[in-house]
Formats: structure tokens, C-alpha cells, sequence
């Protein structure tokens, strides 16, 4: 025991002693062929209002960056920046822009550094930001009840109808869930992955993303595990609320996002299509107690645990939009939905066990299919 801890601290030692020697003599100082330096900046988003452009920049380098000059539509434009001074590496800084933009027009902004490096970044519809007062938090809270709520509220409604097939339609929608379960876990973390574009390289994005639904997957897989079994509905139910919820939420982020950058307003056929789109999420939450007994405070607080979350989502993308947190947040996401796509497969395997040669393979496949089949349709709709 004694020689483990003296070997242990030995090689900590070691480590300190050659990290020294590593930042006194700088071996790779001999390299240094006086090149550029690893300066870089991240443009995460542009607002427009009523004084001009708000640009809000990361930076991206090890070396810190100066700003010097700013372009719009080719045009040198005075700007100050907030706080002034070079941005250093994760530092973030607003740079405001008092340009008269023209509304519903394209407009394309560069930002030189003191070395003469440029970033551009286009401004594809100019659109004023909504600015956070109640008329605007009201309006998105209405979207996001358009895009949760309700069409979760017309799934659930389904359970009556549910509760008069037999046990094989009741595997058809619980496989019916995987199939939209599992569309929803590879559009979450395609989501995630896009935005790791637009965020700052120190963050790792993509690893972040990936590491986040890995350790979420695992993290609720053993909780789950601990708990009851997968097979009693009510249990599920709130996995699979959960699950839908965190994408929700992370619909939101998008919706929000989208209205702040000035993208096309969401217009009455888009909220439509995202109702028709999550229609089967409030299907997916109750295929799981048809045979159960459940009170109206059950399907209420499923409900909640689903469908408010794109409220919640609406709001914070619309007013502190993030690329790298919002990245992390899908890929939390994308591990809460694989998750409960293995409860719900436990939960089948049960129902085999049970049935045993009266369990219809053809409707596991059916459902699972048709799954996919009804979100990627709704999806394409949305999307025409």
C-alpha cells in the first residue's frame, strides 16, 4: 500500500518536472518561422433594431483579436465595441453598427482585424428582433403552445380509442413510438451537430455533442434501471413525456433562433405543419397505458412534461441564443430520446414474452415503419 502511493506521487512528480522543463526552454520556440498569429473570431449572430446592427463575436484563437474596421455592403461604417479592447480567446463582445439597414433586404457585413484578417457574415433578410416585452413573450408563448401543447392535447386524446384494440395494435403504436422516437433522436442530434458549426473551436463541438448524449443515455439509462420496470405504462409514459419534452424544447430554441437572425417568419401554414408534425408525440406518450388505469392529473402533468417545454424554448432562443450551449442542449437531448427508444423496445420484448405465438411479428415492423414514415412526411411538408 505504501509503495503504491509512492509510486503514485513519483510519477506525479515526473510530470511536473518535465511540464517545467517543457515551459522554461519552449523546444518548438526554434520553429517559430515569425508566422501570422492564430488569431480567429466567431460571428454567432447579427440582430437588427432600430439604432443599426448588433454583432455578438467569440473569439476563436489562441492569440487575442482587435477589430479595426467593419464593412457593410462594401461600405467602412463606424461601430463601437463592447467592452473595447483586442477579444481574447472564449471572450465574447457586441459590436454595435448605427447602419440604417433597409427592412426584408440582404445586407453582408466584414469585420477586418489588425492583421488584415476578415470574417464576413450575411444577413440574408434584414428583420427587426423582437425585443422582450409582454406583447412579444405573449406572441411566442402562442407559438410555442401552437408547436407543444395542442398537438399533443389532440394525441392524447386518441386514449379512448387506444384502449379498445387488442394487445397486438398496442405493439403496432408502442413500435409506431420507436419509429418516431427514433426520427426524433437522429433530427436532434443532426440539429446539434449543424450548430457545432457556428460555434467556437475550443469547445469541441461535435465531441461535446456526442460526449453529452452518450453520458445523458447512460446517465438516465441507470436511474431508469434502478427504479421500476420499464414494463409498468405509467413509468414509461413519464420517460417517454420527458424524452419528447427535451426536443421540444430544443424545437423551440430553433423557432426562436429563427425569429431573432431575422429568417422567415413563421407564418400560420409553418405552425400548422409543426402541429401535424408533433401530433403523434402525444399518440407515442399514451400507447404505453392503454390497459392502465390513469387519472386526469396523470395525463395533465405528462402533458406539462412534453408539451411547455417549446414554450420554454421559444423564449430563451429568441432573446440569449448560443451556439455552443444550445449544441450541448441537443445532444442532451438526442441522449434522453435513445433512452427511452430502449424502454419502450424492453417494454415490447415484454409484451412478445407474454404473448408468446400470439404475438404478431409483421405489426412490430408495421408500426416502427409508419413511424418514420408519418415524421418524415410531416417534416417534408413543413419544409415545401
Amino acid at each position: 500500500m505504501v509503495y503504491n502511493r509512492i509510486a503514485f506521487f513519483v510519477v506525479l512528480i515526473m510530470l511536473g518536472v518535465i511540464s517545467l522543463a517543457i515551459y522554461v526552454f519552449n523546444p518548438l520556440d526554434n520553429f517559430d518561422n515569425n508566422l501570422p498569429p492564430e488569431e480567429s473570431l466567431i460571428i454567432e449572430r447579427v440582430t437588427s433594431g432600430p439604432d443599426g446592427f448588433t454583432a455578438y463575436v467569440r473569439g476563436n484563437g489562441r492569440e487575442p483579436i482587435k477589430i479595426s474596421q467593419v464593412q457593410v455592403d462594401g461600405a467602412f461604417w463606424n461601430f463601437r465595441q463592447i467592452p473595447e479592447g483586442p477579444i481574447n480567446q472564449l471572450a465574447t463582445a457586441k459590436i454595435l453598427i448605427p447602419y440604417p439597414w433597409v427592412q426584408n433586404e440582404t445586407h453582408h457585413l466584414l469585420f477586418l482585424s489588425s492583421t488584415g484578417a476578415t470574417y464576413d457574415y450575411t444577413i440574408d433578410v434584414a428583420y427587426k428582433a423582437p425585443s422582450p416585452n409582454k406583447k412579444t413573450l405573449f406572441s411566442l408563448a402562442l407559438i410555442g403552445i401552437c408547436v407543444g401543447v395542442i398537438p399533443i392535447t389532440l394525441g392524447m386524446l386518441s386514449l379512448p380509442l387506444l384502449r379498445l384494440i387488442g394487445d397486438n395494435s398496442i405493439v403496432f403504436f408502442m413500435s409506431l413510438t420507436i419509429g418516431l422516437l427514433g426520427y426524433l433522436f437522429v433530427d436532434t442530434l443532426e440539429e446539434g451537430l449543424e450548430l457545432t458549426k457556428i460555434s467556437a473551436n475550443a469547445f469541441q463541438g461535435s465531441l461535446s455533442v456526442l460526449l453529452a448524449s452518450v453520458l445523458t443515455f447512460l446517465g438516465i439509462l441507470a436511474i431508469s434501471w434502478r427504479s421500476k420496470p420499464s414494463t409498468d405504462g405509467i413509468i414509461l409514459a413519464t420517460w417517454l413525456a420527458i424524452g419528447i419534452g427535451l426536443h421540444n424544447f430544443g424545437e423551440g430554441l430553433s423557432i426562436g433562433a429563427a425569429l431573432s437572425l431575422g429568417n422567415a417568419a413563421l407564418g400560420s401554414m409553418l405552425l400548422i405543419g409543426f402541429a401535424i408534425h408533433n401530433l403523434t408525440e402525444g399518440v407515442a406518450i399514451i400507447a404505453p397505458i392503454t390497459k392502465q388505469k390513469v387519472t386526469f392529473g396523470m395525463l395533465l402533468c405528462w402533458l406539462c412534461l412534453a408539451g411547455l417545454p417549446a414554450i420554454a424554448g421559444t423564449w430563451i432562443g429568441t432573446f440569449t441564443f448560443a451556439p455552443h450551449w444550445n449544441a450541448l442542449f441537443f445532444g442532451i437531448a438526442a441522449g434522453a430520446i435513445a433512452q427511452v427508444i430502449i424502454e419502450v423496445s424492453r417494454s415490447i420484448w415484454v409484451m412478445r414474452v407474454n404473448l408468446g405465438d400470439k404475438f404478431i411479428v409483421s405489426n412490430a415492423f408495421a408500426g416502427f415503419g409508419m413511424g418514420i414514415l408519418v415524421m418524415y412526411t410531416t417534416a417534408f411538408l413543413i419544409q415545401v
